[in-house]
């Protein structure tokens, strides 16, 4: 099992070198870097050059760059208006959101990675063919500008009516894209259930997100959390059928009452590959 941690854990502190050197150490030997500014800013040159510097001595590398769902400093606090949406019918305002995650593809250039991450409208999204008309304009630049920085873009199942696993199967078909996917463990369960969604989408999954919830809301709590209901055990055994390099990406929320988080989250992989060698005859 192919072990990356999305820095979505530690999205309320800035990503230096001292973090990274915590994550080598808890044995995890690759990252997903999540692409918030108050956090990995693309835009601040000074902290990408730095991390550069850092990973070209390093062991630790980057699977992948999760797209940002934000153009501010501070995670949406500033309001609606700093949402990055694809699929926003209005051009002014899209072109300007592609422009945002472009500028963050720019890392690449710094800190090669294999996979951008990105979502397809936002959370509670409708269905309108306009919207895919808008993702559609939106990726045809996006995979461009991203292939020729030697990144190949995921699309991620999200729990909105126009891409969970379903939705992301007839873009593709309508648009003819054949764009990858990234499985999100989360966001299936809050819409067509686990096993259903890795069901429809398992042929182009090329990583996952692993992260729990109560059915109700988007959490990202830890996998196997007491609070959490995904049925891990049958989607561990289910992943089984990915291939064997298929990356599984653990995206949790910080947790500020754990002291060590990244030990906990070693435990969590630990227990995450113990489920996924049990014979399905056990279930």
């Amino acid at each position: 099992m192919q072990r990356v941690l999305s820095t979505h854990c530690l999205l309320h502190h800035r990503l230096t070198s001292v973090w990274l050197d915590r994550i080598w150490h808890a044995g995890i030997p690759w990252i997903e870097i999540y692409s918030a500014r108050q956090h990995a800013d693309y835009r601040e040159k000074a902290q990408i050059n730095e991390l550069g510097h850092w990973f070209r001595d390093s062991e630790l590398r980057v699977l992948s760059l999760h797209s940002p769902v934000h153009s501010d400093e501070s995670g949406g606090l500033s309001g609606p208006g700093s949402r990055i949406n694809i699929a926003e019918p209005l051009k002014a305002r899209r072109l300007a959101m592609v422009d945002e995650i472009k500028r963050a593809l720019e890392i690449a250039e710094v800190i090669p990675f294999r996979y951008l991450v990105q979502h397809l409208g936002i959370a509670d999204e409708e269905y309108d063919e306009r919207k895919l008309d808008a993702a559609f304009s939106s990726l045809e630049e996006i995979v461009l500008f991203a292939k020729q920085r030697g990144v190949e873009v995921l699309l991620e199942n999200m729990s909105n009516r126009l891409a969970n696993a379903e939705r992301l199967q007839h873009f593709n078909q309508i648009t003819h894209l054949n764009l990858n996917f990234c499985f999100d463990s989360g966001h299936a369960h809050l819409s067509e259930g686990v096993e259903n969604a890795l069901d429809m989408m398992k042929r182009g999954v090329r990583m996952a997100h692993l992260h729990d919830n109560n059915g109700k809301w988007d959490q990202h709590l830890f996998p196997l959390a007491p609070e959490g209901s995904i049925p891990w055990r049958r989607l561990m055994t289910r992943l089984r059928a990915l291939p064997a390099e298929c990356p599984l990406t653990i995206e949790v929320h910080d947790r500020p009452e754990l002291p060590n988080p990244l030990d906990a989250i070693r435990r969590t992989f630990d227990a995450l590959e113990e489920l996924k060698s049990l014979d399905p005859e056990e279930l």
